[in-house]
């Protein structure tokens, strides 16, 4: 079997670096979109409006 088919990045000198910077990419887009959600909500709920 071709080895180049087996590659994970596991060699990877840096994959803890990848690793990490994807979960807190992941974790601060999910934060921003709960923000934004709630955002909304409060804001209907209180009666203020978010448009300018």
């Amino acid at each position: 079997m071709d080895p180049t088919l087996l590659h994970t990045g596991a060699e990877h000198p840096d994959l803890t670096l990848l690793v990490l910077t994807g979960i807190l990419s992941f974790a601060a887009g999910t934060g921003l979109g709960v923000y934004a959600a709630l955002r909304g909500k409060v804001a209907s709920v209180l009666g203020n409006s978010t448009e300018n």
